[in-house]
């Protein structure tokens, strides 16, 4: 009854190998997002750290329209690195969803 239990233990050290693997994989990875045609532009790795931040001159006059650009390009950044693990870990599974859905 018990003898596989070897078996499941190297496949579960081999799951997590991959998954350390995986993570190193999505945290070294970097994501530019434009805002506002292009006026603010953000860069953001796989930690979700934002790294650079450009801001075209003509929003430094704009402090409202900054604001909104800002909190737009850091929003979609953020939703860019989370849709990437989520694909990542159900690439990982083989394509199955364990939540369901199609």
């Amino acid at each position: 009854m018990f003898g596989n239990l070897g078996d499941m233990s190297k496949m579960f050290e081999g799951m997590q190998e991959n998954a350390k693997k995986l993570q190193a994989e999505l945290e070294s990875k970097v994501f530019k997002v434009k805002s506002g045609g292009g006026l603010v532009e953000i860069t953001i790795n796989g930690k979700s750290e934002v790294t650079d931040i450009n801001i075209d001159d003509s929003l430094l006059g704009d402090k409202e329209s900054l604001q909104i650009l800002l909190i737009g390009a850091i929003n979609d950044a953020n939703k860019m690195v989370e849709d990437n693990r989520q694909n990542s870990a159900l690439g990982m599974l083989g394509g199955m969803n364990p939540f369901g859905g199609n």
